[in-house]
């Protein structure tokens, strides 16, 4: 027979974990409920195709052609990755890709990877109608992930394996390149580390290119012949970019950046010789970017976004309210829209406002807000990476789990030594 205390230790122990889980519980669909929509009815893009690179990190990696209503028009996998996806004037598309098969390995150990560019054609059934690529120690940070049609009939591509640009010919002849090493401090062996990590070259003009290393938080313009004649965020400061991906310049004095790692898309001016903070956004629909990765100035004047860790695509306007959107399932890279990144919609006009969505933006994470916690938030965008999570699910959610979860294990205890 159970004494007094041995009761009351029940009872603690009962009201403990049932009350753990009841919070927990409440707040997971509390958040969900109240979390904006990803996805939206378009206002305006009529019958235009999205195309979106799509990196995954829990499957494999796919094209995805997206109709106005945000359904896939049609799909194509048989890669680990793909990063960069452009349309082409036939009808085709041009995606970069990572890949682990069975092919030789070439300099390094089997097994590995191989990366490179392939066209698809999607009618009648999308199928790789052309394929260049080479084999890389690992998928991870070797990467190609852009590549452009040159009007030559060459590829332009940044390889990050060898942190280069370089152009290969129809043959698979190399015929230019530009070592970032011949600018750069370089470690021994670029391949064995993720040293600048060069995600993206744009051609500006015959022999001119826009180059962007991640890991320098910098923008470099690559002329043949030349090297580098100039450099955007010059000494680094991540208040400016911050890991950027997929620049995209407006004109000679103005480039369009997803800058990353501060979650925010920035478009940048020149005033004076110096690059300044023109307009930004950081939320779209009341859920603020997560890892942003690309976006386009169309020609119609709006933005389209790739929004990687929030699984979605996003077009806003200039005052940064949305005017269509899709959910892209999982860690969608890069998206485009027909003819393709250039030319680009024009510049906005600045007059000194910045920050366009950074005040009274909605919460994503419900009425436990979406705040950085420390700690906890870092460890759900690291879980991000691996594991597909909902996107209004933040740092304290995971807080309040962990308390929940001694609150449980401590009522556990009581329960069992009263029995």
């Amino acid at each position: 027979m159970l004494s007094g205390l041995d009761v009351s230790r029940r009872s603690l122990g009962a009201a403990l974990m049932t009350g753990s889980v009841l919070v927990v519980a409440v707040a997971l669909v509390a958040s969900a409920a109240l979390a904006p929509p990803i996805a939206s009815t378009p206002a305006s893009n009529g019958s235009a195709t999205t195309l979106v690179g799509v990196q995954s990190t829990t499957t494999d990696g796919r094209l995805a052609a997206l109709g106005p209503r945000g359904g896939e028009r049609w799909s194509y996998a048989n890669a680990a990755s793909y990063h960069d996806v452009t349309p082409l004037p036939n009808g085709t598309v041009l995606a970069t890709f990572v890949a682990h098969d069975d092919r030789p390995c070439g300099p390094y150990e089997a097994p590995c990877s191989r990366t490179g560019v392939r066209i698809v054609d999607p009618k009648p059934e999308p199928h790789v109608v052309f394929e260049w690529a080479f084999p890389v120690r690992t998928s991870k940070n070797s990467e190609v992930h852009d590549a452009e049609l040159l009007p030559s009939g060459e590829l332009l591509v940044a390889d990050m394996d060898r942190e280069r640009v370089f152009t290969v010919a129809p043959n698979g002849t190399v015929t230019w390149q530009w070592s970032a090493s011949s600018f750069y401090d370089a470690p021994p062996d670029p391949t064995k580390t993720d040293w600048l990590h060069i995600n993206d070259v744009d051609r500006l003009a015959e022999g001119r290119y826009l180059v962007s290393v991640r890991n320098a938080n910098q923008l470099v313009i690559v002329e043949r012949g030349e090297g580098v004649v100039d450099v955007i965020n010059e000494d680094g400061d991540p208040r400016v970019l911050n890991k950027q991906h997929n620049p995209q310049m407006l004109g000679s004095d103005a480039v369009l950046v997803a800058d990353s790692e501060n979650d925010r898309v920035v478009e940048l001016h020149e005033r004076n010789g110096e690059w300044e903070v023109a307009w930004q956004v950081d939320s779209a629909g009341g859920v603020r970017f997560d890892w942003p990765r690309d976006a386009d100035r169309l020609p119609n004047g709006n933005t389209l976004v790739t929004d990687s860790r929030n699984n979605r695509v996003v077009e806003l306007n200039a005052s940064g309210d949305v005017v269509w959107s899709a959910r892209v399932p999982t860690v969608p890279y890069e998206a485009d829209r027909p003819p393709g990144e250039y030319p680009a919609g024009d510049p906005y006009e600045s007059d000194g406002a910045t920050g366009v969505g950074a005040e009274g933006a909605g919460s994503a994470g419900g009425p436990l807000g979406s705040g950085d916690l420390p700690v906890f938030s870092y460890l759900v965008d690291s879980a991000r990476h691996v594991v597909a999570l909902p996107y209004w699910l933040s740092g304290w959610h995971l807080a309040l789990g962990s308390g929940a979860s001694v609150a449980f294990l401590a009522g556990l205890v009581l329960f069992v030594r009263s029995e």
